[in-house]
């Protein structure tokens, strides 16, 4: 009963051995001495994923990493020679095929039995360890990194104990302080600091230590360092500490600054110099912070107010402002500030003796890599002395244009006859408005005199008065001179060239002579009556125009537009406001006073004093019916008063031709259809038929019946040598 109860209890124990190591988490197996294995625990089948039928015999082996195996293999062969216990590290397959790091202990088994010989077994057990692998790896890489970071620092690096004992330095230190690093382990650190400082770091350094602190306070600290050939030098000192094993250790980065400390001194050097040249400038130079806040003003500014520059920081600077000046200045000055913008304004400031001087300020920012604004430099030039000077000359020129008016016809009309007050009736109305005005006339009537006073009478007076005399410059570059040209329009143009209508934007442009336009350039002028737009000769782009048109004429352009030589639309165009001035025989009236008028002018200017006027030759005057009309007795006036020996005014009656008044001829309208080297043959043979005379009753312009202006004009531009055809006996000066 003993005997079978024993060996129930014996036969027990195996099964709750083998239970415990089903139970345990470590990957267990039993192998045999020729490796194959009889048992590996549910731990192992989970871990691999295998049932257990396939880890026996040598599969259990599979699961071993392939590098591994030789050597597992060989700890177990020591461990049953040995009979030793053995720990070894290999690489186990997962069951999704990944391997983890796992420590193994070998234990050597011997089973015996009364029937057989005593059989030798391996006990396997198997820790994962990848976790500790993995930050044991970690760990090794950071400090290999930060091995290499202090080997290469360009930096000199120096650990120390708690008796400032140097324990480490890198190479660095070589090139910083001239030591090797094995001259200065075991060296303490005053080695490397000039006498004043040794004692000074002792105390401090058993200061620091006493009171337990756990943070070293040098971070960026300058400081005066010592090299081996005893040269002090300035240096920059970050010190950390680090606790280990209760061991407290500091490390060090110390930075020679010798050049950064030259570059400061250069750069204050310069700082310097430069705030010298500013106080030297005699503009107010300013510079303020981002919200507009002052920092720095000149001398020149600050003797101006008669501050100091700490006054001049804190004044209200809204007192130093013009009155009228003080909104634009402060509201709209922040605004722009705000916005970024920079600032350009004339504003006039108060000087510390109570005086205002008016200023230009400019004010720009300055922005760092990411384009925020830093600060802003801002410069105040005097302007007073010019700002009068202007004014000075404005007066003056207002002055001269008071006297030109009364000294020049073309910026006076003279006259008291009923015609006459008529067109200054039309003139003084059309002038306020914007409207296109068509002068008509007789040649020598004064048409551009009325174009003028439309102009100086509409709002457009203070603007450019542009006049075009459209006969005188040839065809093929009247729009060129109108519309302008870009460059290589044509042969010749080398550059860009603005036309008349670009000259008197916002003013008037008057076209003399409006019906000699080729057709071409008729259209272009439609264009800009109807559009207000207009083109550059080889330009790609139309050009806004803000130009009033005033266009005058000799010619008849209702005979014009039968003849086909002139656009009816750009005469409906031109024709919005009508003025015809009438011919001088027609105004009889005014004879009297325009005499009186140019003899006053025209003795003047040559120094003579006339006092009256000839009866008879002011008959004469009154009775002849004047083809040439103001421009012909302005010619006469002249003319007889050179000659004039006398205070009493008097006529040559041979200056004035009695042959009837001619109607124009067709030559007119003919030669304006001509081309230029046609129109050149005509003009040379009227020349040659009147002896080189221009004008006069048997003058070239007369046989032509166009203008003496327009056929002078036209000389000029066909480049006609008048010379070449003057009679030897000619006394006539043409």
């Amino acid at each position: 009963m003993n005997s079978e109860t024993h060996g129930a209890r014996r036969s027990t124990e195996p099964v709750d051995l083998r239970d415990l190591i089903e139970t345990i988490p470590a990957l267990v197996v039993c192998a045999l001495a020729d490796g194959s294995a009889e048992f590996a625990n549910r731990a192992w089948q989970d871990y691999s994923g295998r049932p257990l039928q396939e880890l026996t015999g040598s599969g259990w082996q599979t699961t071993i990493h392939p590098d591994d195996i030789a050597n597992f293999f060989h700890e177990s062969t020591v461990a049953l020679v040995s009979g030793k216990s053995i720990e070894t590290e290999a690489r186990l397959r997962r069951a999704d095929g990944q391997y983890h790091w796992f420590s193994i202990r070998k234990t050597l088994a011997v089973s015996r039995s009364q029937n057989s010989e005593p059989s030798l077994r391996t006990l396997i057990a198997c820790e994962d360890i990848e976790e500790r692998k993995q930050e044991e790896s970690a760990r090794r890489y950071s400090e290999e990194q930060h091995r290499l970071v202090v080997e290469t620092a360009s930096d000199a690096v120096i650990s120390l104990d708690e008796s400032s004992t140097i324990l480490l330095a890198n190479p660095a230190t070589t090139r910083v302080f001239g030591y090797a690093p094995e001259e200065l382990i075991g060296k303490p650190l005053t080695i490397l600091m000039p006498e004043f400082l040794r004692k000074l770091h002792e105390a401090g350094f058993k200061r620091y230590l006493a009171t337990g602190q756990r943070h070293i306070n040098w971070q960026g600290t300058e400081l005066v360092a010592l090299r081996k050939n005893s040269e002090e030098f300035p240096v920059e000192v970050s010190f950390g500490e680090l606790a280990i094993n209760g061991r407290r250790l500091f490390t060090g980065f110390i930075r020679d600054i010798t050049e950064r400390k030259r570059a400061e001194e250069k750069i204050r050097q310069s700082e310097m110099e430069l705030r010298q040249i500013l106080d030297f400038a005699p503009q107010h130079v300013a510079v303020l912070g981002p919200d507009g806040s002052r920092l720095y003003l000149n001398q020149a500014g600050l003797d101006y107010y008669g501050f100091n520059l700490e006054e001049w920081r804190t004044c209200d600077l809204r007192r130093s402002f013009h009155p009228d000046d003080l909104e634009r200045m402060t509201n709209g000055a922040q605004i722009k500030l705000l916005g970024g913008s920079p600032q350009e304004v004339e504003a006039r400031l108060l000087r510390r003796d109570g005086k205002y001087r008016c200023f230009l300020i400019r004010r720009n920012p300055l922005r760092d890599e990411q384009g925020r604004i830093t600060c802003w430099y801002s410069a105040a030039t005097d302007i007073d002395d010019r700002k009068l000077a202007e004014e000075r000359l404005q007066h003056e020129n207002v002055a001269l244009r008071e006297e030109i008016d009364r000294a020049s016809m073309f910026e006076e009309i003279v006259g008291i006859s009923t015609a006459l007050h008529a067109v200054l009736s039309r003139v003084s109305k059309v002038a306020p408005t914007d409207s296109t005005v068509l002068i008509t006339g007789e040649t020598g009537t004064g048409k551009e005199l009325v174009a003028r006073a439309i102009h100086r009478r509409s709002h457009r007076s203070s603007r450019a008065f542009v006049s075009v005399n459209c006969a005188a410059i040839p065809r093929d570059l009247i729009a060129s001179e109108l519309f302008g040209h870009e460059k290589g329009a044509f042969t010749g143009a080398t550059q860009r060239r603005l036309g008349r209508f670009e000259l008197a934007e916002g003013g008037t442009i008057f076209l003399d002579e409006i019906g000699e336009l080729p057709a071409e350039t008729q259209i272009a002028l439609l264009r800009v009556l109807q559009e207000h737009e207009f083109e550059r000769v080889g330009g790609t782009g139309s050009m806004r125009t803000n130009v009033r048109v005033i266009a005058a004429t000799n010619r008849d352009l209702q005979a014009a537009i039968a003849a086909g030589t002139f656009r009816s639309d750009l005469f409906y165009r031109l024709n919005v406001f009508p003025i015809e001035i009438p011919p001088l025989r027609e105004r009889q009236e005014d004879i009297p006073v325009l005499v009186e008028y140019f003899i006053d002018r025209y003795a003047s200017k040559a120094g003579k004093s006339i006092r009256g006027i000839n009866k008879k030759s002011l008959e004469l005057l009154q009775s002849y019916p004047w083809p040439g009309n103001i421009r012909e007795l302005q010619n006469v006036i002249e003319r007889s008063v050179i000659v004039c020996d006398t205070e009493n005014f008097s006529l040559d009656e041979s200056w004035l031709s009695r042959q009837p008044l001619a109607s124009e001829p067709k030559t007119h309208l003919e030669l304006a259809r001509k081309p230029a080297a046609k129109e050149k043959e005509i003009i040379e043979a009227a020349l040659r038929e009147s002896g080189g005379r221009v004008y006069g009753p048997s003058g070239a312009a007369s046989k032509l019946g166009i203008p003496r202006s327009t056929l002078e004009s036209k000389i000029r531009s066909l480049k006609i040598s008048k010379s070449r055809f003057k009679a030897i006996d000619s006394s006539e000066n043409s």
